[in-house]
């Protein structure tokens, strides 16, 4: 029975020149009409032939119908080729669609540009003109596949989603170039091995009023739609507006209001954004006449062109190290400091200018004015200094806290050396001691200034203090005092700081990496080190994308929708993860026309 079974269940060499038929991925095929059989057993196959072209070739001796076959073999393995090879040119074609998109999303270029590429590529490489061609990079497919690829990610972030153990959320508003408010939030999870994942959760377009109601209910449907438990979220950090950090009708108290709702076990830990903090404790020196004075120079040289070229002019004839002073904008972070310390270093050239226009530089002058000045310039660099620690992606809010920490110390150490006379930390302030007479230069005052800043940290910083044994828990459990620890962690502590295997660990790779090495057997320490790796110190990625945004939707675009906006800024922000483009290619149903035969 098995004998018979297996009869005739191989395809014999002499049926290709006597039925012409070939055999193809395990099926006989027709060489006339490309047909398929079902079985492969000589009497389909002659019932095919027979019914369908024997008429045609009956009249063909075998040295006849041998060469018949042999060319119809020749055509059908050329046109399984060239299909093969359109189906690849296809697939490459989609691809290159896609990575093209990503990189006009990433630099926030108007979708439109995609045809240019396509021209620019055209030109660049002629003899690959019909392959380019072949790239479809019209306005509607390049928006289409930034549409994919931003939902290929947020699919991503989703999954991830599943494996957080802990996470928190970073929050900011702006308003677009069509004067509509964007609210963007951003996700650290912290999985199981805790490894971070820090992206963009959600960028929520509000029509209507921005009030603490509004935003937890935005805030409240990205968790939805990200499917995201209330119990795992451990931290919430915002820039501080009243609608975001109202503890009854404001975005804290409604999230705290929603978890006790949820029966959720955790504390919700608020943050007001470190670096906001920072910029406003420089507002405490209370010395905005100098910056008044400064921007009112700096705008009288640049608002009009004949004076700002003129001045240009003059410092090239002075044979100045600089070219010309910059603008001061007081959205930009850095910039007082580099306005007041490049007015500072051509403070001479800038007055000749000014008298050459007959504009009066007494005031300006004034041997108090240029000292303090000179202690602006120098305390301001050391508050850009800070600012630019607590500045990027990724960045641990234990180092940023302590950053600060190490700030607060050096306002007291300058505060006493100030007060002895001692400028060594301040440059400018030194340069000036040297031009006038000691007993002139305030030290005392500016002492007192330093004493200022340094009790505006303090109390701007006071809740960050109060977290600092969380923090030594994970940047350097060993030194941690047990009876201060949690209670729930207090065992497990006492078994990490006695055993001598983690400590040359914690030697080996540092407090950054330790975390990943604390053994499964001490799963309250572990739980604690994610909920502390989670959580954002500043909302300083909001504030890039806002700058992204900026671009992205510039006076030109105002008709770029919400939508498109969105996944512009979602693929521009995406770190931890990227589009699986390869998948994404794949799903598409692939169409060539035009397609040369000899490429």
């Amino acid at each position: 029975m098995a004998k018979r079974k297996n009869e005739n269940r191989s395809f014999l060499d002499r049926w290709e020149t006597e039925y012409l038929f070939t055999y193809v991925k395990d099926r006989p095929v027709c060489l006339v009409c490309g047909a398929h059989v079902a079985l492969t057993k000589e009497y389909n196959i002659r019932r095919h032939y027979e019914t369908k072209h024997q008429e045609k070739y009956k009249d063909l001796d075998m040295t006849q119908r041998r060469r018949k076959a042999e060319e119809m073999k020749r055509s059908f393995v050329s046109q399984q080729t060239m299909f093969k090879k359109a189906i690849s040119q296809s697939e490459a074609a989609v691809k290159a669609s896609f990575v093209v998109a990503a990189e006009i999303a990433k630099s926030a270029r108007p979708f439109s540009e995609g045809e240019f590429v396509k021209s620019c590529m055209m030109k660049v490489c002629p003899e690959k003109k019909q392959v380019f061609s072949n790239v479809s990079l019209s306005r509607n497919t390049v928006a289409d596949r930034t549409r994919e690829l931003a939902n290929d990610l947020n699919n991503q972030l989703m999954e991830k989603g599943n494996s957080f153990v802990a996470f928190s959320l970073a929050m900011d508003e702006s308003s677009d170039a069509s004067d509509t408010a964007q609210l963007s939030v951003f996700i650290r999870g912290v999985d199981s091995t805790l490894c971070v994942t820090e992206e963009l959760l959600g960028l929520k377009s509000m029509h209507g009023t921005t009030t603490g109601k509004e935003i937890f209910e935005e805030v409240s449907k990205c968790l939805t739609e990200m499917k995201l438990p209330w119990e795992k979220l451990v931290g919430l950090t915002t820039d501080g507006a009243p609608a975001m950090c109202g503890q009854r009708s404001g975005l804290v108290g409604r999230v705290r209001e929603k978890m006790r709702a949820e029966n959720c076990a955790g504390e919700l830990t608020v943050y007001h954004c470190i670096i906001h903090q920072e910029s406003l404790c420089g507002k405490a020196l209370k010395m905005e006449h100098v910056m008044t004075a400064v921007t009112r120079v700096v705008n009288f040289i640049r608002a009009k062109g004949l004076n700002h070229r003129q001045f240009k002019s003059f410092l090239e004839e002075c044979g100045s190290e600089y070219g010309d002073v910059p603008y001061h904008t007081e959205v930009r972070w850095l910039s007082r400091g580099k306005v007041l310390n490049r007015c500072f270093e051509l403070r001479e050239e800038i007055f000749q200018f000014l008298e050459s226009k007959g504009q009066d530089t007494a005031e300006l002058r004034e041997q108090e004015f240029l000292c303090e000045l000179a202690f602006m310039c120098d305390i301001t660099s050391h508050l850009d200094a800070l600012n630019l620690q607590l500045q990027g992606r990724g960045r641990i809010i234990t180092d940023m806290y302590t950053a600060v920490r190490a700030f607060k110390t050096k306002l007291c150490l300058w505060q006493n050396q100030m007060l002895q006379g001692n400028l060594g930390h301040f440059p400018c302030c030194q340069m000036m001691n040297m031009q006038i007479s000691t007993a002139v230069f305030p030290c005392a005052q500016f002492a007192e200034k330093l004493c200022v800043l340094s009790t505006e940290f303090t109390w701007r910083f006071a809740d960050f203090d109060a977290q600092k044994c969380r923090f030594e828990l994970l940047s350097n459990p060993f030194a941690v005092d047990v009876a201060k620890a949690p209670t729930n962690l207090q065992m497990e502590l006492i078994e990490l700081q006695y055993s001598d295997t983690l400590k040359s660990k914690y030697n080996a790779v540092g407090a950054s990496q330790f975390p990943h090495f604390i053994p499964d057997t001490m799963p309250g320490l572990r739980t604690h080190a994610a909920q502390m790796l989670s959580m954002f110190g500043s909302t300083y990625l909001c504030e890039q994308l806002f700058s992204s945004m900026k671009m992205a939707k510039t006076s030109h675009r105002r008709r770029l929708t919400d939508e498109h906006l969105h996944s512009i800024l979602r693929i521009s922000s995406a770190q931890s993860l990227s589009p699986d483009i390869e998948e994404l290619a794949s799903k598409k149903r692939c169409q060539v026309s035009g397609l040369d035969a000899s490429e």
